[in-house]
C-alpha cells in the first residue's frame, strides 16, 4: 500500500493551502493599535481607565509646573462628559517637526506614539508623562480633542477626531497669554456610557496641589453633574505640601507622637527631590500614599521600600543607643503597622511596572529615599528622646503582638479564666460583661485583704498596689513600661494606654482609687491621677474614674456610731450628731487595712451607702490642668518649690481652722 506523503513544514504551498498568506498580515498604522487594544495602554476600558485619560492630560500640565514654567492649572468638567485642562506654561511647540516637514510638532505629538519632549531630559528635568504616549493615547481614545496653544504672544488651534487630525493647524492671531488648553470627550465606542466622576477628579486635583506647593489649581464643574458634596468651584493651593495633606487625612485622630515627621529636599545635581510626612495613628487604618513626579503609585514600589528601610533602620539604631534589648524584635512591618505616610519623589527617567504606572521600579529611587529619610529621621529622634522612646515602645508592642499572633493588642475579658493574662494579685469579679462592674485600686496587701472580704464578688474587683507607684509625669517612657505595678494595672484594665487606648476594651464600668485618708494616701492617689491623666485621658473624659472617700475617724456614743472623713468633718459631727456634754469615743483609723471588712463595706464600698468623687477636667480648662500637672508632678522641682512658696499661707490657715 502506497504511503501518503506528508507536506513539508517549510513548503510555502502547504501554508497557502491553509489560507494563510502575506495578505493576512495586518499592519496597524498611527494610533489604530491603541483603539484596537486600549487595555495595553490604559489598563482596560472601565472607569479607572476612563479617569486615566484625565490624569494623562493633567500630568502634562503638572510637568510644566514642576519644571518651573507654569504656576496655574485649571480643570473644568462640562456637561456631555467634556473635560478642559488649561495651564499657563510654555505651550506645546507648533513649528514644523524636523522629521515630518509637513506636520507641526503639535500634530506629531498628538498623533504619533512615543513622540514628546521628555526623552533626553533637556526640556524636562523630571516628568510624569509617558514620554509621548500619554497625549496621543488620550487623543486616540477620544471622540474628539481640541488643542489650543499660546506661544510667543500668538495662538494656534487644532482639532482631532478619534486620533485623526481634522485639517491643518489654525492660526488664531495675536494674544496676550501663554499656555496650553486641551479639551476632549472620551469615545463612547470605547467606554460606553461611563462618565467622569466630579468627586474623583476633584480629589485627584487636590492631591496634585499637595504634591507641588508651587502650583495653584482651579477646579470648575457644572453643578448639574454633582450628586454629592464636591464643590462646583475650588482653588487648591497648599504651601505646607504633604504635611497639609497628612493632617487633612488624619483629622483629629490621636497619634503616638505630638510631632509629625515631615521634610523635603531639593533636586540638587540631578539626584532627585524627596518630600515626606509620616505619623503613627493607631486609632485609624494605616496607609502609605506614594507618588513619583506627581503620579500616584497605588501599588507602591522602590520609593516606598526606601521609606520603610529608613524608618526601620533609624528606629533600631535609636533602640540600640538606649540599650533597649527588645529592639531586635522590630521589623519594617511593625514600624509601618500604624503608620500614616505620604511620600513624593521627583526623579529623572522613572521606570514603572506597566503602562498605567501603578508601581515604581527605579532602583535609584530606593537609594535616594532611604539615604535622605534615614538622615532626617535620625535627627528627628535625637531632638526629642522622650518622644523617640515613646515611639520605640509602641513599635516594640506591635512586634510583641505580632510574635504572639494576637488579634487584639490588649487583654480582653473572656469566658474562660484560664485564657486570661491578668495580674496574679488581681481579685477579679465574676460578672462577664463590663456593665455595672468596678475595680478598686488599693494601697498594699493589708488593705487589699480587707477590701476582698468587703466586696461584692459578682461586680467588684480588687487590685492591691504596692507602695507609691511611678510618677509618670517625670519618668521616661522606658521606665513606665518596665514598672511592674503600672504593668499590672494596665493589664487589669485591658484598654491600653496612650495612643493605643480603646474605650471599648475597658474591662470595668468604674475605676475607683481607694487609698488611706491621710497624707500618704493622698500622695498615692495623686500619682494614680497623674498616670490616668497622662496615659488614659479618655477614661477621665468618659467619666469612668472615681475617688473613694474612706473615713478617717469613728465616733461612738452609746449605741450610735458615725464616721468622719477628716478633721473638719469630725468637728462638725461632734457638734451636730451627738448629745451635748456627753462623752464621745473617737478612734482614728491608721489605714484601710485596720478597718474591719464590714466597716469598710458600709462606709466606702457599698453602693448607696458610700461617697464617690467623680474625676473630671473642667470644660475649656484643659490647658490650665495640663500646666498644673506639669508644675506639681513634672520634672522641674523648682516649679513645685515655687508653688509651695505661693500657697504656704493657705496651708497654715487650713491647719489653724
Amino acid at each position: 500500500m502506497a504511503r501518503k506523503s506528508e507536506p513539508d513544514l517549510f513548503d510555502s504551498s502547504a501554508a497557502a493551502s491553509k489560507g494563510y498568506t502575506a495578505k493576512d498580515i495586518e499592519v496597524l498604522e498611527g494610533l489604530e493599535p491603541v483603539r484596537r487594544r486600549p487595555g495595553m495602554y490604559i489598563g482596560g476600558t472601565d472607569s479607572n481607565a476612563l479617569h486615566h485619560l484625565a490624569a494623562e492630560i493633567v500630568d502634562n500640565a503638572m510637568d510644566e509646573a514642576v519644571a518651573g514654567h507654569a504656576s496655574r492649572i485649571e480643570i473644568e468638567l462640562k456637561p456631555g462628559n467634556i473635560l478642559f485642562v488649561r495651564d499657563n506654561g510654555r505651550g506645546i511647540p507648533v513649528d514644523p517637526h524636523p522629521k515630518f516637514k509637513n506636520k507641526s510638532a503639535l500634530e506629531v505629538i498628538m498623533t504619533t506614539l512615543h513622540a514628546g519632549g521628555k526623552f533626553d531630559g533637556k526640556a524636562y528635568e523630571t516628568s510624569g508623562g509617558l514620554h509621548g504616549v500619554g497625549s496621543s493615547v488620550v487623543n486616540a481614545l477620544s471622540e474628539w480633542m481640541e488643542v489650543e496653544v499660546a506661544r510667543d504672544k500668538h495662538a494656534w488651534k487644532m482639532r482631532f477626531e478619534r486620533g485623526q487630525a481634522m485639517g491643518k493647524l489654525k492660526d488664531l492671531g495675536a494674544v496676550n497669554r501663554r499656555g496650553t488648553i486641551v479639551s476632549f470627550r472620551p469615545d463612547e465606542k470605547i467606554f460606553g456610557d461611563l462618565q467622569f466622576s466630579p468627586a474623583r477628579l476633584h480629589r485627584a486635583a487636590k492631591s496634585k496641589a499637595y504634591l507641588f506647593r508651587g502650583v495653584e489649581i482651579h477646579w470648575i464643574c457644572d453643578p448639574s453633574l454633582i450628586a454629592d458634596e464636591t464643590p462646583a468651584q475650588d482653588t487648591l493651593k497648599f504651601p505646607g505640601g504633604l504635611l497639609d495633606f497628612l493632617r487633612g487625612e488624619i483629622g483629629k485622630a490621636q497619634t503616638v507622637n505630638q510631632r509629625d515627621f515631615a521634610g523635603r529636599t531639593e533636586n540638587k545635581d540631578g539626584r532627585g527631590a524627596v518630600e515626606w510626612a509620616v505619623t503613627w495613628a493607631p486609632s485609624r487604618d494605616p496607609f502609605t500614599r506614594s507618588y513619583c513626579n506627581t503620579i500616584p503609585t497605588p501599588m507602591g514600589g522602590t520609593h516606598e521600600q526606601g521609606l520603610r528601610n529608613a524608618l526601620t533602620k533609624a528606629l533600631r539604631a535609636h533602640g540600640e543607643r538606649t540599650n533597649n534589648r527588645k529592639t531586635s524584635l522590630i521589623t519594617a512591618d511593625d514600624v509601618m503597622d500604624a503608620a500614616c505616610a505620604v511620600l513624593s519623589v521627583f526623579i529623572r527617567e522613572p521606570e514603572f511596572q506597566g503602562q498605567t504606572k501603578d508601581k515604581l521600579s527605579s532602583p535609584d529611587a530606593q537609594r535616594l529615599v532611604e539615604t535622605v529619610v534615614r538622615d532626617h529621621f535620625d535627627h528627628w529622634l535625637a531632638e526629642s528622646p522622650a518622644e523617640a522612646d515613646r515611639l520605640l515602645g509602641f513599635v516594640i508592642d506591635c512586634a510583641e503582638d505580632r510574635l504572639k499572633k494576637r488579634q487584639e493588642k490588649e487583654t480582653k475579658r473572656q469566658s474562660a479564666t484560664r485564657k486570661l493574662r491578668l495580674p496574679g494579685k488581681l481579685a477579679d469579679c465574676s460578672k462577664g460583661a463590663a456593665d455595672g462592674t468596678e475595680i478598686f485600686l488599693v494601697e498594699g496587701d493589708s488593705a487589699g485583704g480587707s477590701a476582698k472580704q468587703a466586696r461584692d464578688r459578682a461586680t467588684q474587683a480588687i487590685l492591691p498596689l504596692r507602695g507609691k507607684i511611678l510618677n509618670v509625669a517625670s519618668a521616661a517612657a522606658g521606665k513606665l513600661q518596665q514598672n511592674q505595678e503600672l504593668s499590672d494595672l494596665v493589664q487589669a484594665l485591658g484598654c491600653g494606654t496612650g495612643a493605643k487606648y480603646s474605650a471599648n476594651d475597658l474591662r470595668y464600668d468604674r475605676i475607683i482609687i481607694m487609698t488611706d485618708a491621710d497624707v500618704d494616701g493622698a500622695h498615692i492617689a495623686s500619682l494614680l491621677l497623674t498616670f490616668f491623666y497622662r496615659e488614659m485621658p479618655g477614661l477621665i473624659a468618659d467619666g469612668k474614674l472615681f475617688l473613694a472617700m474612706p473615713p478617717l475617724y469613728r465616733l461612738t456614743q452609746g449605741g450610735k456610731t458615725v464616721y468622719a472623713r477628716d478633721d473638719a468633718d469630725r468637728e462638725r459631727i461632734l457638734k451636730t450628731e451627738f448629745r451635748a456634754n456627753a462623752k464621745v469615743e473617737v478612734s482614728r483609723f491608721k489605714g484601710l487595712g485596720e478597718m474591719m471588712p464590714a466597716q469598710l463595706k458600709e462606709t466606702t464600698m457599698r453602693p448607696g451607702h458610700r461617697t464617690l468623687l467623680q474625676v473630671r477636667i473642667p470644660e475649656g480648662d484643659g490647658k490650665a490642668t495640663e500646666n498644673l500637672f506639669e508644675r506639681l508632678m513634672g520634672k522641674k522641682p523648682e516649679l513645685r518649690f515655687q508653688f509651695i512658696q505661693e500657697n504656704a499661707e493657705f496651708a497654715r490657715e487650713a491647719v489653724d481652722v
